[in-house]
């Protein structure tokens, strides 16, 4: 499906590598603006050349998304270097997978409450009113990026699921809060996804025995790409789904079925 983001402003958190970088470069081909922030410098610069090869305007910022003033102070510089913003993406993820404290406080600094700080920065650069969103040249939006961790239990992953769980019922709950401002808010709740650099190709390379009993158990009998979820991402926030808001949409070839 082709889509139209020229004259969006967007702003995609943790968008240097993975499921943000695939993001970032989809709504870049389609034409927008984008802004992208990450811990790690090297793997920043080089996505933000590759928005720029794709004939996009680009800003990158370093930021720890487990530091709230960070957050709030990267969203607002992204907002003046875009001239404004249309659509925020939270994509980040402290990947606390166990059970300890340490592994707690990582997923919910870095996945619930940089999620809320950021979309509470960012609705300070969308429109006020129903009125004034539905005379944008982009309807805003908001996007949670979460998992299908979050919809069942874990025991590999208690952290992990659980703080998923909370961003999947927060998109509700902000869905309902922000309906009266025509800013729709929705999730997607990937599967198990492989790119360059990521855990699962770590774990294919390592020969680790749960990537092919996890492989094995995906009805698409494979695993999902970046991209896969970035044609999501960009359907979510165009005009193809212009009545859809507090939703969560699965993309795991059928895994969480298994």
């Amino acid at each position: 499906m082709a889509h139209d983001f020229r004259s969006a402003r967007v702003i995609v958190t943790g968008g240097s590598k993975g499921i943000g970088r695939a993001i970032a470069l989809g709504f870049a081909r389609a034409g927008a603006s984008v802004s992208i922030c990450a811990r790690g410098a090297p793997a920043l610069e080089q996505t933000r050349r590759e928005i720029v090869a794709a004939g996009a305007s680009a800003h990158a910022a370093v930021c720890d998304l487990a530091d709230g003033a960070a957050v709030r102070a990267y969203v607002r510089s992204a907002a003046a270097a875009l001239g404004g913003l249309d659509i925020l993406v939270n994509n980040a993820s402290g990947f606390g997978l166990g059970d300890s404290e340490a592994e707690w406080a990582d997923s919910l600094n870095v996945d619930v409450l940089a999620m809320v700080r950021a979309s509470q920065e960012a609705l300070a650069h969308m429109p006020a009113s129903l009125e004034a969103a539905r005379s944008a040249a982009h309807a805003p939006c908001i996007l949670h990026i979460a998992s299908i961790s979050g919809l069942r239990p874990s025991r590999r992953t208690p952290a992990y699921a659980a703080v998923k769980a909370a961003m999947i019922q927060y998109t509700g709950s902000q869905a309902l809060l922000l309906a009266s401002r025509g800013i729709r808010v929705n999730a997607i709740a990937p599967g198990s996804i492989e790119f360059p650099g990521g855990t699962w190709e770590a774990r294919r390379l390592a020969g680790d025995p749960l990537y092919t009993r996890i492989r094995e158990a995906i009805p698409l009998g494979r695993l999902g790409t970046p991209e896969e979820v970035a044609d999501v991402a960009l359907f979510l926030a165009s005009p193809g789904a212009r009545w859809i808001t507090g939703q969560t949409l699965v993309v795991d070839g059928g895994q969480i079925l298994a």
